[in-house]
């Protein structure tokens, strides 16, 4: 049994950024499919920006993203410094706010969970 939290911290400017995304999004998938894995996809950053994004269905990654999406928590703080609390609202994705507005790492460290970012 594996824990990995994973962690989109790239942002929508870029090719590069769109691969971070889609390497992340695969590996959520592969924990979530895995029997006794556990996996968290946070969005945090910069990486907030995606959920809108990734809510169109037109999107290339629209369909990988929903089959993890039962695993998507967002950083609340950011989701606001980077403009896409509506849209996060909107899409019903869970807010984490554990430390200081932000996810706790360290409770995640805490709890087991690799440290995967992209």
């Amino acid at each position: 049994m594996a824990k990995a939290a994973i962690i989109i911290l790239a942002g929508t400017e870029s090719h590069t950024d769109l691969g971070r995304l889609a390497n992340g999004l695969q590996a959520a998938r592969e924990f979530a499919e895995t029997e006794g894995d556990e996996v968290e996809l946070i969005f945090d950053g910069a990486g907030t920006q995606w959920v809108p994004e990734l809510e169109d269905e037109d999107h290339d990654y629209h369909e990988l993203y929903q089959s993890v999406q039962d695993d998507v928590m967002v950083c609340d703080y950011c989701a606001g410094a980077f403009d896409v609390g509506g849209a996060v609202d909107d899409a019903a994705v869970v807010r984490i706010d554990e430390n200081a507005g932000h996810p706790s790492i360290r409770s995640l460290v805490d709890d087991d969970y690799e440290i995967i970012t992209y």
